[in-house]
């Protein structure tokens, strides 16, 4: 008989939390580790990267809408309260460049993207394909994350970039025509505060959330067990995983940018 102790509930929930972030990360590594292998799965590639942009295009011009609309009224109202009218367009495109267009992307490419991802390596795993294809000597990160994680992050980069237009221009209609603003103070005012590393910055965000959404939601995919209900359950797990992950990530990047890049005053 063993005399050793039991492991209590909440000792053995961080236990499994501890190793599935540390297969999280090994994921993360297999992934980069196989980039440069060849043959590179070009068709499996396109094919992602189309899905994931018809499932994400229209959703996310939709949302960056009301986006810039919301930032525009708030920062209207604002720069209206202290007096400074003129640096509206300037504080609204750096709201938009800075945080709205990659949290709009992240989310937009983890909630429709990823979920449909780990949804299809979820099917893929309970119907045994995964196994199958390592039985055959297939790797199933080289054949079937990789191209996910690839076409994820492309598409997020030009995500971003819809969403900062779309966002900008609700955001000139909303002040010019809600809140009487002058259309010549609002485009002259661009430059005044916001700067091209600004997009420089909220691209690479784009890139890291597209490429932390895909892993996360083909971890859980390769990962997902217990039939249909499992995959169900993996996708909503890698949804609130991956919103996470992005919010933490966020936070890191923006202060990481604050200390390199000087800000115009």
């Amino acid at each position: 008989m063993s005399l050793s102790p039991p492991r209590s509930a909440g000792g053995a929930r961080v236990a499994a939390g501890l190793r599935h972030t540390g297969s999280l990360f090994a994921l993360a590594l297999d992934v980069l580790r196989t980039l440069p292998r060849r043959p590179f799965q070009v068709r499996e590639f396109i094919q992602q990267a189309w899905f994931i942009a018809s499932v994400t295009i229209l959703p996310t011009a939709l949302v960056s809408i009301p986006f810039g609309a919301v930032i525009a009224l708030q920062i209207g109202s604002l720069t209206r309260q202290l007096g400074a009218q003129s640096f509206s367009g300037a504080a609204s495109v750096l709201a938009v460049l800075r945080e709205a267009s990659p949290i709009v992307t992240a989310l937009l490419i983890a909630g429709a993207g990823g979920s449909a991802i780990c949804a299809d390596l979820g099917a893929r795993r309970i119907r045994e394909e995964i196994d199958a294809m390592e039985v055959l000597g297939i790797d199933p990160v080289h054949r079937l994350v990789v191209p996910r994680v690839l076409a994820s992050m492309v598409v997020a980069v030009l995500l971003n970039g819809l969403v900062s237009v779309v966002g900008v221009a609700g955001g000139y209609f909303f002040n010019v025509i809600l809140q009487n603003g002058t259309p010549g103070a609002y485009l002259a005012s661009f430059t005044t505060l916001a700067q091209l590393p600004d997009l420089y910055a909220a691209e690479l965000k784009a890139v890291v959330f597209g490429a932390i959404a895909a892993i996360v939601a083909a971890y859980k995919g390769l990962t997902a067990k217990g039939g249909p209900k499992g995959v169900g359950d993996a996708v909503n797990q890698s949804v609130v995983i991956t919103f996470m992950l992005l919010f933490v990530t966020n936070f890191v990047m923006t202060a990481v940018y604050f200390q390199l890049v000087p800000q115009k005053g």
